[in-house]
């Protein structure tokens, strides 16, 4: 299925009220990704409560809680909640506990694919392929309906795999139709290996900005429309007053990471980070 913009807030956006705090137990944290200590995977976190609420929800940012602030599970915690497993949590289904946190890993996968996906079915520039699009999103949602032992034993990379070659498709046609002269990618580092580099002078309208390293990088005012940013690491790249209204294959948790105002030009699909008015 494809959502509108106000489905895909509801069915691929996190809702914790509707979570077990999956992602507070599940995944491993590191302090070189934002959070003051490691904690290891299957091990709740030391702020989660008995009702699966954060402790110190309001003030993750000031306890050095970062990652939590950015990480976003595109909905997969609430389908592992509430469809996988029926409403039944880990805490008292201590013998599945973690077969759910592993079928929470996978599901977060495929919901992430169905974002990516939905993003490159709503686009005009690519109407070329969208029922190859629309049928990879009828088979990905598909696979997020299995039960627990199946989604376990899915091959999520071969999936990926046709995923992806989608999304470079729709990449390649959408830039193309740019008017981008790779020219003046010249100051790019090689790999694009931006990290601290002062870009605005670059025009990137249409730009392959796919996996690269804009950590703490100066896009202030920048156009990025049509520019490709999967998988482009964004942490405290300055985008004040950038226009990221129409680029593509961005997440909110690339959003979350970055640094931003009032003036920064968001998808619709994409909340402003409620610190960046700070």
């Amino acid at each position: 299925m494809t959502y509108s913009d106000t489905e895909l807030y509801k069915n691929l956006r996190v809702d914790c009220e509707k979570c077990f705090g999956l992602c507070c137990v599940a995944l491993y944290f590191s302090k070189s990704e934002g959070f003051p200590t490691d904690k290891v995977a299957g091990k709740p976190c030391t702020n989660l409560q008995s009702n699966f609420r954060c402790s110190i929800h309001t003030n993750l940012r000031n306890q050095g809680l970062k990652g939590c602030t950015a990480y976003d599970c595109f909905g997969a915690g609430q389908k592992v909640a509430q469809i996988t497993y029926n409403g039944c949590d880990w805490s008292k289904e201590k013998e599945s506990s973690n077969q759910m946190f592993d079928v929470f890993l996978v599901m977060r996968q495929l919901h992430e694919m169905l974002w990516y996906l939905n993003q490159a079915i709503s686009l005009k520039e690519n109407i070329s392929i969208h029922d190859k699009i629309r049928f990879m999103i009828e088979e990905t949602d598909k696979l997020t309906y299995l039960n627990p032992d199946s989604l376990i034993e899915l091959d999520i990379p071969s999936h990926q795999d046709k995923v992806n070659a989608l999304l470079f498709e729709t990449s390649e046609i959408v830039r193309n139709k740019v008017c981008f002269v790779k020219s003046k990618t010249k100051n790019i580092p090689r790999g694009l290996d931006c990290i601290g580099s002062d870009l605005r002078k670059i025009d990137l309208k249409g730009a392959n900005l796919r996996g690269a390293f804009l950590i703490a990088t100066n896009l202030r005012g920048v156009d990025l429309s049509k520019a490709d940013l999967i998988g482009a690491d964004l942490r405290d790249a300055d985008l004040r007053g950038a226009n990221l209204s129409e680029c593509i294959f961005i997440t909110q948790s690339q959003i979350n990471t970055a640094k931003g105002d009032s003036n920064t030009k968001l998808p619709k699909s994409l909340n402003r980070p409620p610190y960046w008015l700070e």
